[in-house]
């Protein structure tokens, strides 16, 4: 299938998983340990989650 030339196309779940892993990467870089454990983790996704 060829896109439509001057179409766009949202991929709304491909942009949520952006979005999670932008969340996850601005976590990491704050934390004061070298690696975010699984609770925060948690906590960072639920944060943001719907």
């Amino acid at each position: 299938m060829t896109p439509v030339c001057g179409a766009t196309v949202q991929d709304h779940v491909a942009l949520a998983e952006i979005e999670l892993c932008g969340e996850l990467i601005i976590a990491a870089s704050a934390a004061a340990e070298d690696r975010l454990s699984q609770d925060r983790i948690d906590e960072v996704l639920m944060g943001i989650a719907p």
